[in-house]
């Protein structure tokens, strides 16, 4: 199974309110339905399968409109094996309530037609409550809400996180690019559309179909078209092609399948069309550009015209011209969003070293900014990438933050591993001392703490102002070892 962790483009320019909103209805609907729709399957079916069979026996039995209607419908979808639907077990159907007992009377025209009478009378009152009916989009009987309702339908919750986390990848960055206006009404349709493409597929069909899987694959058609050459980061490796593939395999397990898939593959290949078409006519027509713009006059962060003409050598994937005008921007301005920009560009553009150096600016600013989050994802990414020696002032603030943050062992490692790499510089002695005070008060190891403290004595950088802290260090250090050693010959 291919599994998307990310993509290279994971920041937008303002907050995706629109997907934040759409993951979190289909959540608190998913939370006010589930266990509703799971208690009301198995009545469902039941009286489903009770009239099915009573029809099927006794054909001359008159019906209900609507369960006659149903009847038909089901009869012309199974065709020939319309025949098999008496084979069902009549003895479970007894147990579950959907027969009488066979009886002397069994025969008798007036009480077959009072058990029809029951069952079409038990179909429609299930129709009437029932949430499936009601919201979830049924080919052969569609109702203009459920066009809206089902796409925030969800049948468990591997269904709602798969939906909703292909939802935040593929919406986020569209939503940045078209705006919040348009992006909300492409979504709908897109939902709506997909929904209509899988009814052309399955014409008079009753299965109820839920999920936000037509809108989203909508959403995956759209990204495909907009950003090609984006690359997406698998559980294991980076792969261009998932989206591609994903489309040719839902043509074939639709081909294959057809309606009789617990899947909607057709939803999801017309969803998939629908978006790329989509995409293509918004960018064609001139809405998209035009969204663009005015959220850039909004935020007002491209209002340099370096930025202006970086972003217009991205739109036409000259990352070269892209790189080489942030580049000069940066070293007098490294503003936060533009080293965000740079840092997309140099991975695009496959220069590791540019790529790494970028991101230890970034991972500055965003120390400077006192933004975590950022920050600790810069690192992951800097040290991901190949990334082993940061600038030692960087590297203490972020050794400082593991520390802070009360993950001793990482924190402890990082002042090591920035001593070994900077012995001349006076980061050195700092990261020493620190290791050492996390080694013998956080870790209980004071034989590593000794040799940080030692290391540090040792050392060729003045450290006049830090050599009581040092020996203090030294003393702590050895008296540790010493009732350890004494605890242990006891």
């Amino acid at each position: 199974m291919l599994i998307p962790l990310r993509h290279e483009n994971m920041q937008g320019r303002r907050w995706p309110y629109v997907t934040f909103a759409l993951i979190g209805l289909n959540i608190i609907i998913f939370l006010l339905t589930y266990s509703t729709i799971e208690r009301q399957q198995p009545e469902r079916a039941r009286v489903r399968v009770s009239l099915l069979v009573l029809a099927a026996r006794h054909p001359e039995l008159q019906m209900s409109s609507s369960a006659a209607k149903y009847v038909e419908g089901v009869k012309k979808q199974l065709g020939e094996n319309w025949d098999k639907v008496l084979s069902t077990d009549q003895a479970y159907l007894r147990r579950m309530g959907g027969l009488p007992s066979e009886d002397g009377d069994a025969d008798d025209s007036s009480l077959l037609q009072q058990q029809m009478d029951t069952a079409c009378q038990a179909f429609e009152d299930e129709q009437k409550s029932d949430i499936l009916d009601n919201y979830a989009y049924v080919p052969a009987h569609p109702r203009p809400l459920s066009y809206i309702t089902a796409n925030f339908l969800h049948g468990g919750w591997l269904h709602l996180i798969g939906n909703m986390w292909f939802l935040w990848l593929a919406g986020f960055i569209l939503e940045d690019h078209w705006g919040r206006p348009i992006y909300s009404i492409f979504y709908l349709v897109a939902g709506a559309a997909a929904l209509q493409f899988y009814g052309w597929c399955a014409p008079g069909s009753y299965l109820p179909l839920i999920g936000a899987s037509g809108a989203v694959a909508a959403l995956m058609g759209a990204f495909l078209v907009r950003f090609p050459k984006l690359k997406i980061e698998m559980a294991l490796y980076l792969f261009y092609a998932l989206l591609p593939l994903w489309l040719l395999a839902e043509f074939f397990y639709g081909a294959v399948f057809g309606i009789s898939s617990p899947v909607a593959h057709w939803a999801h290949v017309g969803g998939f069309l629908f978006g790329m078409a989509g995409a293509y006519g918004l960018r064609r027509s001139g809405l998209e550009q035009q969204a663009f713009d005015k959220i850039e006059e909004k935020i007002g962060w491209t209002a340099e015209p370096e930025i202006i003409r970086a972003s217009e050598a991205q739109e036409k994937n000259d990352f070269d011209e892209a790189a080489s005008i942030l580049t000069g921007y940066v070293k007098t301005k490294p503003t936060i969003d533009a080293l965000t920009m740079l840092q997309q560009i140099q991975w695009r553009r496959n220069d590791m070293p540019a790529y790494l150096q970028v991101t230890a600016q970034l991972l500055q600013a965003h120390l400077k900014a006192q933004d975590t989050d950022a920050a600790l994802h810069d690192f992951e990414a800097y040290t991901a990438s190949g990334g082993q020696q940061l600038p030692a002032p960087v590297w203490l603030e972020m050794a400082r933050l593991f520390e802070n943050q009360q993950h001793f062992d990482r924190a402890a490692e990082e002042f090591r591993r920035l001593a070994d790499q900077y012995p001349s510089e006076k980061q050195s002695i700092l990261a020493l001392i620190a290791a050492g005070r996390l080694y013998l008060k956080k870790l209980n190891r004071p034989e590593d703490a000794l040799k940080c403290y030692e290391r540090a004595s040792a050392s060729k950088v003045p450290h006049l102002d830090w050599q009581p802290n040092i020996e203090s260090g030294i003393s702590d250090a050895k008296s540790a070892l010493a009732q350890a050693g004494a605890l242990a010959h006891h």
